[in-house]
């Protein structure tokens, strides 16, 4: 039995951060920055991405749909006969997916959490 490397799923996991980013930038990012003593006028013009938000969130959940889909899809584990993935990187490489995905999924919800907090 050969073993090959797995398929990274690191690109969609790191469009999908992005993404994340990008759909709470309207509310995290006003108030990372003023956690850090930083403050303006200009803070008020993040919340112009806010229509953004929808499109942002289905990039999120389009790029973790596809990275599960390449670690626990039908092939994840062995592409053609007898050539397999070593378990212990598809292990590390889930645990990292499933990390970044409870990140995302924090980001996501901030903007609706945050009214509980204040």
């Amino acid at each position: 039995m050969t073993t090959l490397p797995a398929k990274s799923s690191l690109p969609a996991m790191i469009v999908a951060l992005l993404a994340a980013i990008g759909a709470s930038v309207c509310c995290v990012v006003p108030l990372a920055l003023v956690l850090l003593g930083i403050s303006g006028a200009w803070i008020a013009h993040l919340t112009a991405l806010d229509p953004w938000r929808p499109w942002f969130i289905a990039a999120t959940l389009l790029c973790l749909g596809l990275a599960f889909w390449t670690l626990y899809g039908p092939s994840s584990r062995c592409r053609t006969e007898g050539v397999c993935i070593d378990p212990a990187i598809l292990r590390r490489r889930r645990f990292w997916l499933w990390t970044a995905t409870v990140l995302i999924a924090l980001l996501l919800l901030f903007p609706y959490l945050i009214g509980w907090f204040l």
